[in-house]
């Protein structure tokens, strides 16, 4: 029994190496893993014949002597659907072994309160369509969805929604019913996913402590400690918009508290103070400040400049908690870092440990907002990456293709 775990745990290493860089090397593979070639070549036998990894020849090695056989994931055989729920529009995607979107499809969300019904069926027809177009040798080995709100993990259920009003919403459940492909929906915070997606194939690639401040209408966080997403008890951790740093003169916030970072560095905050009409919302209308502020107009950098200087507190406070070598800014502060980065490193100076600022480094997001999107294709992926033969056993023809 300990043989077959540790042959079952080399193989789901072997797998998540080539899934997250597309194609590697035997010898590459042997020397990460720190197991002979011999064996390397029979983990890769079994993958090939389950259909999910395939074997070339390199192109080009520049070296003498006989190549090493490059390892590749069978992209467009083997994929998961992965949906992103987001205040103001919903995607869905199949993404293929080794993270590649080979298919996908929007749709707008209007700001309608609570509107499962309406997401899931969008959703799931999305869903059916990718399906139905993918190739018919293919095969679907996972579905996983992000949504933006605090998710119950056991079963998918977004337990707090602010922004639109979800309370209790089994919102998982519900678009697995619909779909019809005998598959659970996993679901994840928005901010989580986006950490783990951003550190496996973003900015954070190679950090093993990383935050990553994702923006829509409020802030969310994700917290990579060690290499590993910290989520909490319950899977709640890292609410980081609902930091206070304005305790006595803040701004309302959604979750009943006022002075939370979201409220004071969320969209709102900076339509209001760039002085927007109050029904002028969403990224278009930001990213009109950030235009205007780029453009020299007065308002706008100000505006940026104030919302900033509460990021900036907010951040510090992160960097003292965590030490973290890289942060990253997602969502709409990617677009609003950039115009708000003097004010936020000011703090950063005035506030942070020296021993803790000198190394970190302040980073928009490599993924941009498709970095939701990849991360619920991960979180439809890790059960074949956990055990890659009884994960795929179910949808897999008999003995590979």
């Amino acid at each position: 029994m300990l043989q077959e775990e540790i042959r079952r745990r080399n193989l789901g290493t072997l797998l998540r190496h080539v899934h997250l860089d597309g194609s590697v090397s035997r010898a590459a593979l042997a020397e990460r893993m720190g197991l002979n070639r011999s064996t390397i070549m029979a983990l890769t036998l079994e993958l090939t014949a389950a259909g999910l990894v395939r074997e070339e020849a390199p192109t080009d090695t520049g070296r003498t002597g006989r190549p090493s056989l490059v390892v590749r994931p069978e992209t467009t055989r083997v994929y998961v659907l992965a949906f992103d729920v987001a205040v103001d529009w919903l995607t869905a995607a199949r993404v293929g072994l080794g993270g590649v979107v080979l298919d996908r499809r929007w749709a707008a969300r209007p700001r309608a309160g609570a509107d499962l019904d309406r997401v899931v069926e969008v959703l799931a027809e999305f869903g059916r369509q990718l399906h139905d177009a993918a190739p018919p040798e293919a095969v679907c080995v996972g579905v996983g969805a992000s949504y933006c709100g605090m998710i119950r993990p056991d079963d998918g259920t977004v337990r707090f929604g602010p922004d639109l009003g979800w309370v209790d919403q089994a919102f998982g459940a519900e678009l697995g019913r619909r779909l019809g492909l005998a598959q659970p929906v996993p679901v994840g915070n928005e901010a989580h996913l986006g950490a783990v997606a951003e550190q496996r194939r973003g900015a954070g690639v190679g950090f093993q402590n990383m935050i990553y401040l994702h923006g829509d209408v409020g802030v969310g966080g994700g917290i990579i400690v060690g290499g590993r997403l910290l989520d909490g008890d319950g899977g709640y951790a890292c609410e980081l918009g609902h930091m206070v740093v304005n305790p006595h003169e803040g701004r309302p916030c959604g979750c009943g508290s006022q002075g939370c970072l979201e409220a004071e560095v969320g969209e709102r905050a900076l339509l209001d103070a760039a002085g927007r009409p109050a029904d002028l919302f969403g990224r278009a209308a930001l990213r009109d400040v950030v235009t205007d502020a780029d453009r020299g107009d007065p308002a706008a950098r100000e505006a940026l400049h104030h919302i900033g200087d509460w990021l900036g507190v907010g951040v510090a406070n992160l960097i003292n908690l965590f030490n973290p070598g890289i942060m990253i800014f997602g969502g709409m502060l990617r677009d609003v870092y950039p115009g708000a980065a003097e004010p936020v490193r000011a703090r950063i100076a005035a506030n942070v440990l020296p021993v803790a600022r000198d190394r970190v480094r302040l980073r928009t997001s490599a993924l941009g907002d498709d970095a939701t999107l990849v991360g619920a294709a991960e979180l439809a992926f890790s059960e074949l990456l956990a055990d890659p033969l009884s994960g795929a056993a179910p949808a897999l023809p008999p003995g590979g293709w």
